[in-house]
């Protein structure tokens, strides 16, 4: 059954891929036939052989939640002795170092701080517009913003604005981890609901926000509620365009880290050793990800978590985008990653062992000028042939 279902995947106009036929390529479709079916697809999406990657840093401007999701080593609930919020010029001299090296974007996030109101946010863009006008920020969660919004007594779409008015250029998707409620309530009971996440998104794209969709795996799910995820982010995106906006950028999908959080512990530690997921088994992820998303144009292959020479494979399989360098990263490497930012010269050296150009990019993917920082592979002994 698969390979009817593959091989009507091939071509430029291939139908639409249903739950069901998603999840049965997921479980039984050949890993290699998947892969190149997938970057058939990508191909057609964005033709050409460049691939795409963004100067940028992280920013966790706060440690303080009380969400506690299971999987989380970076949070300290309010009182706790290691709990920070960084000052506005601790912030601001994060980015002129990203300014020193031809940065384009902040991703700030953080915890949900019950101690932190609207306006302390607000000021916060204000000051970091007027000194860093070139840098797009692009800051805070869904659930970040329903926490500020139960501070100050506003709606969402009220606090959105407010930010926007004051100079956020865009809402990073994290928090969605596995928007199936059934799953997303196991492992971060205090997150809320799924729909949350989908509405506050649908607000942001009301309001021209850059967004982004993330997914993070490997709970015990199974691969139907990897699809069921996928498919919620698809009928926001189809909302989106018919509204004429540009919606989601691009998604990303990571392994669920394990090795230092409550949730590795459960079931007597084993969680750690038979959760997560693998290699493989991310990169099937991204090749059926490539083929269900018919309606996001860019699928970004995950260094932080997988290393670069997995997200150099998921180049062949389906991902078009290579992330960004982060400079630095403090919530998923305290679960157990070791490897927290990337330089420059390493993306495009990966990339360009793929046999793929790269190509800067900023957070709204439009292509920048790119100097070569990498070592010319030609003059390598075997170089790897250019993708077509």
């Amino acid at each position: 059954m698969w390979q009817n279902i593959l091989d009507e995947q091939r071509g430029p106009s291939p139908p639409r891929l249903s739950v069901e036929d998603a999840t049965e390529l997921y479980e039984n479709a050949d890993f290699n036939l998947l892969r190149s079916v997938a970057l058939e697809r990508r191909k057609i999406v964005n033709p050409g052989n460049h691939v795409t990657y963004m100067i940028d840093r992280n920013v966790n401007y706060t440690n303080v939640c009380t969400i506690n999701c299971q999987f989380c080593s970076f949070y300290r609930p309010p009182g706790h002795d290691e709990t920070y919020t960084q000052t506005f010029e601790q912030i601001s001299k994060r980015i002129s170092e990203l300014e020193d090296v031809s940065g384009v974007r902040v991703l700030m996030q953080g915890g949900v701080n019950p101690e932190l109101p609207l306006s302390w946010y607000t000021d916060l863009m204000k000051f970091l517009r007027e000194k860093h006008p070139s840098i797009a920020l692009d800051c805070f969660s869904p659930i970040e913003i329903e926490g500020i919004a139960e501070v100050c007594g506003k709606s969402t779409l009220d606090v959105l604005t407010e930010l926007k008015h004051a100079g956020m250029h865009g809402l990073p998707g994290g928090g969605a981890e596995m928007l199936v409620d059934d799953v997303r309530l196991d492992i971060s009971p205090k997150k809320g609901s799924a729909e949350n996440w989908l509405r506050v998104m649908h607000e942001a794209q009301s309001l021209g926000l850059t967004t982004s969709a993330t997914n993070v795996f490997g709970f015990g799910e199974s691969a139907f509620n990897r699809v069921q995820h996928m498919d919620r982010i698809r009928d926001l995106q189809d909302q989106a365009l018919k509204n004429e906006w540009i919606g989601f950028t691009s998604f990303v999908a990571w392994p669920v880290q394990l090795e230092t959080n409550v949730f590795g512990r459960r079931n007597h530690g084993q969680n750690k050793f038979e959760l997560g997921a693998g290699p493989t088994e991310y990169l099937r992820h991204v090749a059926i990800s490539r083929l269900f998303f018919d309606n996001i144009s860019h699928i970004q292959g995950s260094w932080p978590t997988m290393g670069l020479d997995i997200a150099q494979m998921a180049l062949l399989g389906g991902a078009d985008d290579v992330g960004s360098t982060m400079m630095e990263e403090n919530v998923v490497s305290a679960s157990g990653t070791e490897k927290t930012c990337a330089l420059e010269s390493e993306l495009q050296e990966t990339v360009r062992r793929a046999g793929f150009k790269p190509i800067r990019r900023d957070s709204d993917y439009n292509l920048l000028d790119t100097p070569v920082v990498s070592p010319d592979i030609a003059a390598f002994p075997a170089p790897p042939p250019m993708q077509p």
